[in-house]
């Protein structure tokens, strides 16, 4: 795994300029209010489709205090955008990205994509998105952009696929363990729960109050495209290919995902092996919590921040790794990774800007 040492200095031109594309979702409203707080970064574009003329107050009104608050969104145009901004975020749905990001790029943007169009290769987008991918000659170029893993490689990067928010957890929690060899690269099977706003911000009875009050579902079984994001995600950490069977669930809260994979143990493994490995691969990362023997992870102690939390255990009886991890799916698992990736790839300290303290109770 890549290991970087965070910079402190700022980058040489100062302020970076920003677009936000698919502001007006629930994670562009996300990176509007998170990009608030940076110093280094100012949003100056916002682009939508379907709300377009609409001002962000208007759009996101819990950001009504913001200097950019009376900021139109505008059409989604690569030359105005080019003239607007320097580095670019996109959280534009799955397929809209693809089909705008290579003008972007060819206009000497830096491109953060917060879809799923740049995680795999090309032969996998009309199994796993159902569509055939427009860019193919870009993705080989795109780096897989969760941090911890492969922050020497976004470095510097001009563009970058920001992880799912189901990868996010499910990847580092398991990918020190199989390089360590302390489970077996036997299929590993991910139980995953995530709320509501993982479902975005457009109107659908599966995602309204009265369907998913006291209710427990899952979903895209067994098909769902963050699958083969944690197979590459794994192969490209340890050199080892894995099977993973995910199933995902929606529960009824607002954020948060909480993942559960279940591995094979190598013979003689137990619990503080595993919370030890994971200890030592994400020693000094600020936004990795790995909690000791026994602790219990809890999604609701990362929300709105950009920690995720793992732990580790080992069944003896079973001879099972039971692998848990947490993230508020808006923030590591979307806007908050986004900002943290575009830090390292401008020569930003990674943490700049961005949350570890929990909104509690």
């Amino acid at each position: 795994m890549d290991v970087i040492e965070p910079q402190v200095q700022p980058s040489a031109g100062g302020v970076t300029r920003v677009a936000v594309l698919g502001a007006s979702g629930y994670a562009g409203g996300e990176l509007v209010r998170l990009l608030a707080s940076h110093p280094l970064l100012e949003v100056t574009f916002l682009g939508a489709k379907d709300s377009v003329g609409k001002r962000l107050a208007e759009s996101h009104p819990h950001l009504a205090s913001l200097p950019q608050a009376s900021l139109e969104l505008q059409p989604i145009d690569a030359e105005v955008i080019a003239g607007a901004a320097d580095l670019v975020f996109s959280s534009l749905p799955n397929g809209a990205s693809s089909a705008i990001v290579p003008a972007l790029l060819d206009a000497g943007l830096r491109v953060i994509d917060l879809a799923g169009d740049f995680r795999l290769p090309a032969e996998a987008y009309p199994e796993w998105y159902g569509f055939t991918h427009p860019a193919p000659e870009r993705l080989d170029k795109a780096v897989y952009g969760l941090p911890e893993l492969f922050g020497a490689r976004v470095a510097g990067a001009e563009l970058i696929a920001n992880p799912g928010c189901y990868p996010t957890p499910v990847i580092l929690g398991i990918a020190p363990l199989l390089r360590a060899k302390l489970i077996e690269p036997a299929p590993v099977r991910v139980d995953g729960k995530t709320g509501l706003s993982g479902a975005g911000r457009s109107a659908a009875e599966a995602s309204l109050f009265t369907s998913t009050e006291e209710s427990v579902r899952p979903y895209r079984v067994p098909r769902h495209q963050h699958t083969p994001e944690m197979e590459r995600g794994i192969d490209l950490a340890t050199g080892r290919s894995v099977r993973v069977l995910f199933v995902p669930h929606l529960v009824p809260t607002v954020r948060g995902v909480v993942t559960t994979a279940y591995a094979s143990l190598t013979e003689g493994v137990g619990t503080e092996a595993l919370t030890a490995c994971l200890r030592a691969a994400y020693d000094g990362r600020r936004f990795v919590r790995v909690l000791p023997a026994g602790g219990m992870v809890d999604s609701k102690r990362t929300r709105g921040t950009n920690v995720v939390e793992l732990q580790a255990v080992a069944d003896d009886r079973t001879g099972t790794a039971v692998v848990v991890g947490a993230v508020d799916n808006l923030v590591k698992g979307a806007a908050g990774q986004a900002i943290q990736n575009a830090n390292l790839a401008l020569g930003l300290d990674e943490a700049t800007g961005l949350p570890t303290l929990a909104v509690y109770p």
